[in-house]
């Protein structure tokens, strides 16, 4: 649940928020928040993937810590963000709304909103094979499109931030090699 404070509002973002906020920011920054890491650990039965064909986006999970960014957001864009965010977070009921500890670039330590997997939704997939990721995100689409794109565009927002994720980097390159194959595989049968 958020706090009573009118002042302004802190957002962490560690997936799809971080090159697709949504919402006006007055800045962001990099941030790190402890006992939570990224994970690929959720069926995506909306934004990239159906009930029927699941995609794979990223959690909030328990333990370790985590890099992203950290959005700003002025008090009088405060209710409308939270608004916002609800609905694009909460739609399937995957994420807790919860308030976090982060650490800023220079020492200083905010409270802000992230969304947390919550490991009891029927959507949590937990700890996968990088074999067992790469399938899913091959097969998912929804509403905000290909998985396979999702995955990518966090992955080289990190990289632009020089944020490393091990998990992510495995990956994308699990996702690469598919793509070779299958242009290979296309080029051959063209032949």
């Amino acid at each position: 649940m958020l706090d009573d404070d009118t002042e302004e509002l802190w957002v962490f973002g560690y997936g799809s928020l971080m090159w697709r906020p949504g919402f006006d920011f007055i800045d962001c920054s990099r941030a790190w928040v402890h006992g939570y890491h990224r994970a690929l650990c959720i069926y995506s039965h909306v934004h990239r993937g159906t009930p029927q064909s699941p995609g794979l986006v990223l959690g909030l999970d328990h333990g370790g810590s985590c890099q992203g960014v950290v959005f700003r957001i002025a008090p009088s864009k405060r209710e409308k963000t939270i608004a916002y965010l609800r609905e694009r977070e909460l739609v399937t009921s995957v994420y807790l709304e919860k308030f976090v500890t982060l650490r800023l670039n220079d020492g200083s330590r905010k409270r802000a909103i992230a969304y947390v997997v919550d490991r009891q939704h029927n959507q949590y997939a937990g700890p996968l094979s990088i074999t067992e990721m790469t399938q899913l995100i091959l097969k998912g689409a929804g509403v905000n499109g290909d998985n396979s794109a999702y995955v990518r565009n966090t992955y080289e927002h990190l990289l632009r931030l020089n944020i490393h994720d091990a998990q992510l980097a495995e990956v994308v390159r699990h996702l690469d090699c598919n793509a070779s194959v299958n242009t290979l595989s296309a080029n051959m049968q063209k032949k």
